[in-house]
């Protein structure tokens, strides 16, 4: 147990400077964003430089933190935890500090790495933007924010961080907000999240309360994510119906942030967004909070949703991840958006994460936050590549694209690497980590979710062989054939449908013709190719390497549950490979049909068939989710309340204001009827007419004879005389 005493031992021990000082990590960004918003547009490359060398920065110590702790975990697993008083209230204090342990350094390194290579990439991308600066401020803040949740020792400081890339989020997908479609998809994913986001503050209140009592005999708070997570596995007398309600609430915030259904309608939205920001969106920041909140307090959720179903043991988790996986993945198969189709790959991909999570293959699933972040941060990377320089700005590829695989080698090369690690083929770093959770499900009793990451895994391979051949193969068509749109249509089509715009750029490249991207875009798509490649050697379980396991795991410590892994055989994995070459044999033979010059049996099929017509229109619709959210929930709830707001605001607030000016104008005329004219103005006219007749009584005796005054002084006198004599009488 993390006892008081083992706390502030920790605290005292010196583990290393890397270790001793990880805070700087998030900090350093947090202070380089104030820069560029000061001063970042005096400076040469517009703030721009501060905002890589920053990030950069952060990518240094978070190396040096996984050099330390990888050092260290020869020895101790135990977690380096520092923390300082922040502010105090009602005697609870609030602490602010850094609470490191395996999932934080895997995050802390991962997010450091990613966001490097995103903002190198921006500055080809983005040249000449109109809001430059801006973007790179944004850029580095919401990198920072994400830092910062990683390494939040408590509660309060992960809502900051939490928070903070919301905010973020909010300003990148909205980036070109002089668009309406831009403006909506941003107001549309800050208020979904906001959505989920009363989750996580009615969660961490419910669990605050229910983990105090216990958390003060360790010297510590409600807050504490240590203290949580030890009352949740420890704390027999904790109230099951606490643990019950504290983790659905703080599982709705997950939803939210992760995009798992039914909160899931906010990220296709979010590629309104510059293609770096959807890159690093879906990569490692953001969307994969929610999984790492869950993977982060995965002793509470585990003890709290542990739910026997039927019969068998069905964890709310893993039902959410699954079905997650099955409907995201379908919506790939109807999308002609490039960007769209990986954004709905990145949902079902979260969803395996979340699904692993559920059925206790813990470490494959944070081991698939790390090797996803890689080959999907590549392929939105290559998307942004091609159109760039391959689709004159667009993002369709059933319009723009197809053949570029001879014009822009080095990003086929790196789409179709990422693309089959994305698909799980054995060998590349997707097969280590999602090829496990789909085993461990099956290991553990999970029957229905093997199947459905069994199902899932066929349908990744459909959609993304179905992408890669409308992208890079078959016949050139559009902007890729060499025929460009006129400059006014090309930037409306570049806003409202692919909304990419690259002013400064698109004089230089409206007529160059298909070719590959500069060096500043493809050396990252290089890297991350060869990342995606390799990365899963890391916890490569078939060959007996397991180093992430043995650096990284959380298990094997308090306080964590017991976990049961199942163990690697080939002969468990031929399901999944099997399924995986089904689905690249079906779908390239439908997709040479479909998009190819040749007649094909298939062609039109869902006009002809009304079945098939009404199941291709649910799905292009998206299941009707946003029309029952905006036309049914939100008029529902927006609308009476607006009527009700209209009502207060007629009857109520503006009649009390006309009847208090009513009211002052009545009083006013009294006061000038009565006060004014008959007091004021009568005693002032009064006293006007006193003093014009005391003036006509006395002109008389200003006669100027000098004779007349010396009689009045002598009478004067006289009567002052007698008036002494009589009064000393």
């Amino acid at each position: 147990m993390l006892a008081a005493e083992q706390v502030a031992e920790h605290a005292a021990e010196h583990v290393g400077w890397f270790l001793d000082h990880a805070f700087l990590i998030p900090l350093v960004p947090a202070v380089a964003f104030a820069i560029i918003i000061l001063v970042g547009k005096r400076l040469p490359m517009k703030g721009s430089e501060v905002g890589v060398a920053s990030i950069f920065a952060s990518l240094v110590l978070a190396v040096g933190v996984a050099y330390q702790w990888i050092e260290r975990s020869h020895t101790t697993v135990e977690p380096v935890i520092r923390k300082v008083v922040w502010w105090q209230s009602g005697g609870v204090e609030f602490s602010v500090g850094q609470h490191i342990d395996g999932l934080s350094v895997v995050m802390l390194l991962l997010v450091a790495f990613i966001s490097t290579l995103v903002q190198i990439y921006s500055l080809e991308y983005l040249r000449g933007d109109r809001r430059y600066t801006h973007f790179f401020a944004a850029l580095t803040l919401f990198s920072g924010g994400m830092l910062m949740m990683v390494l939040a020792e408590n509660m309060v400081q992960l809502i900051l961080g939490w928070e903070i890339m919301g905010l973020c989020s909010f300003m990148l997908i909205g980036h070109w907000w002089e668009e309406e479609t831009n403006s909506r998809a941003a107001l549309k994913a800050f208020w979904t999240v906001r959505v989920g986001d009363i989750g996580l503050l009615v969660g961490t209140g419910i669990v605050f309360f229910g983990a105090s009592a216990f958390a003060q005999e360790s010297g510590s708070n409600g807050f504490s994510i240590a203290a949580i997570n030890e009352w949740a596995l420890n704390d027999t007398s904790a109230s099951r119906t606490v643990l019950l309600w504290g983790s659905v609430a703080l599982f709705i915030a997950c939803i939210g942030k992760s995009g798992q259904f039914p909160l899931h309608t906010w990220l296709p939205d979010a590629m309104a967004g510059p293609t770096p920001v959807s890159s690093l969106l879906h990569s490692s920041t953001m969307v994969v909070a929610g999984v790492f909140l869950v993977a982060r307090l995965y002793p509470l959720f585990h003890t709290g949703l542990d739910i026997n179903v039927a019969g068998q043991q069905f964890n709310l988790i893993a039902v959410i991840g699954g079905i997650t996986i099955i409907i995201a993945a379908a919506l790939a198969f109807v999308q002609t958006d490039i960007k769209k189709v990986l954004a709905y790959s990145t949902v079902s991909q979260l969803g395996y994460m979340m699904m692993g999570l559920g059925v206790g293959a813990f470490t494959p699933a944070v081991f698939h936050v790390f090797t996803h972040a890689f080959f999907k941060c590549c392929l939105f990377l290559c998307a942004g590549s091609v159109a760039h320089s391959g689709s004159h700005h667009s993002f369709e590829m059933k319009k723009d694209m197809g053949g570029l695989a001879r014009k822009m080698p080095i990003t086929a090369a790196c789409w179709i690497i990422s693309t089959l690690a994305l698909c799980g083929v054995p060998f590349f770093s997707g097969f280590f980590s999602k090829d496990e959770i789909i085993d461990n499900a099956h290991h553990n009793g999970y029957t229905v979710f093997w199947i459905v990451g069994l199902v899932g895994a066929f349908m990744t391979t459909a959609y993304m062989t179905r992408a890669t051949y409308l992208t890079f193969f078959g016949v050139a068509r559009g902007a890729a054939a060499g025929v460009h749109h006129d400059d006014s249509h090309a930037v409306a089509h570049d806003v409202h449908d692919t909304h990419d715009v690259h002013d400064a750029n698109d004089a230089h490249d409206a007529h160059a013709g298909p070719h590959e991207s500069p060096a500043l875009i493809t050396v990252p798509l290089v890297i991350l190719a060869v990342l995606a490649l390799t990365a899963g050697y890391l916890n490569a379980a078939p060959f007996h390497l397991e180093k992430f396991t043995e650096w990284f795991a959380t298990e094997g410590r308090e306080p964590f549950p017991e976990l049961a892994h199942a163990t690697f055989e080939w002969v468990n994995a031929m399901p999944s490979i099997v399924l995986v070459a089904a689905g690249f044999i079906v779908s390239l033979f439908i997709s040479r049909g479909l998009y190819g010059e040749k007649a094909f049996f298939l062609k039109g099929i869902t006009k002809r068939s009304r079945p098939l017509r009404a199941g291709y229109t649910f799905l292009y619709n998206k299941y009707y989710l946003d029309a029952l959210y905006e036309n049914v929930i939100v008029r529902a709830v927006a609308y009476p309340i607006s009527k009700a707001t209209y009502w207060i605001n007629q009857n109520v607030i503006d009649r009390t204001v006309d009847q208090v000016g009513l009211t002052g104008q009545s009083v006013g005329n009294w006061v000038y009827r009565n006060i004014d004219q008959r007091v004021v103005d009568g005693a002032v006219n009064g006293s006007g007419a006193a003093a014009r007749g005391t003036g006509s009584a006395l002109r008389p005796i200003q006669s100027g004879k000098v004779n007349q005054y010396g009689a009045l002084l002598f009478g004067a006198a006289a009567i002052g005389a007698l008036v002494l004599v009589i009064v000393n009488t």
